[in-house]
């Protein structure tokens, strides 16, 4: 179930930081928002154990992972413009 869960918060994640951030709704679909939200989420995670500001075994917040998939989105959308 928690990868259910995962795959649910990071959707709504990846498509508040695709509303929240300026420029056009690339990346578009389901699968690619999921996966922003997702490695988002990781990404706040990750950042936040780095600066103790989550303890080891502890996950972000959903505003931290909302954080974590525009940072992603931003990183994407330098890398890969779009034509």
């Amino acid at each position: 179930m928690d990868w259910l869960w995962a795959i649910l918060v990071g959707f709504l994640a990846g498509i508040i930081a695709k509303l929240i951030t300026p420029g056009g709704p690339n990346p578009r679909g389901f699968i690619l928002t999921t996966v922003l939200g997702i490695v988002g989420a990781l990404l706040a995670t990750w950042l936040g154990q780095a600066i103790n500001l989550y303890q080891p075994g502890e996950t972000a917040n959903f505003l931290g992972q909302i954080i974590g998939a525009i940072i992603i989105l931003l990183v994407w959308r330098q890398v890969v413009r779009p034509r």
